[in-house]
């Protein structure tokens, strides 16, 4: 198939293609894209190429709606089982859901360093070899981390540990 050719198929079906994979899959363009790819690598291209379009493209949206169903199964289970972040004491104060919370809206670079030092006993110097940055910029940014987090749930400042800790 040449290049017109697919050019001419995009433009005339793509948009009906994705129309029809909406009915199954929340990520249609994907599907109908992989169905042009498949299209394109076809040793012997199809006599019909828009109903194996749109077989490709029915297939394929099945299949991405039955994986995202097992995937939200999977991550339902997992998150029923998951140890929660934060476990209060009566005298803390602190709601755990909301502490998660304000964990997971942190920045990725600040939430990465919080849980691997808190949760994974890992040094600032191991931290900084993981990340690929020195000990001193993981410390920077878990003190930013843990100062938002204080700020988000109104918790009173300790000091700081000590950076080789």
């Amino acid at each position: 198939m040449g290049p017109e050719q697919l050019g001419q198929l995009i433009n005339a079906h793509a948009a009906a293609l994705v129309l029809y994979a909406r009915q199954w899959c929340a990520i249609p363009e994907d599907i109908v894209q992989e169905a042009f790819l498949k299209l394109v690598t076809q040793t012997t291209p199809p006599t019909s190429p828009v109903p194996w379009l749109y077989c490709v493209v029915r297939n394929g949206s099945i299949s991405a709606s039955r994986t995202a169903r097992r995937r939200q199964h999977y991550e339902s289970l997992a998150a029923a089982e998951a140890q929660t972040w934060f476990e209060p004491t009566e005298s803390s104060g602190l709601d755990a859901e909301t502490a998660g919370a304000a964990l997971q809206n942190l920045p990725i670079q600040q939430r990465e360093i919080i849980v691997a030092h808190l949760w994974g006993g890992l040094t600032f110097e191991q931290i900084g070899e993981l990340i690929g940055s020195s000990a001193s910029t993981a410390h920077r940014w878990y003190t930013a981390g843990l100062s938002s987090l204080r700020e988000r749930l109104g918790v009173a400042c300790p000091t700081n540990p000590p950076l080789g800790s």
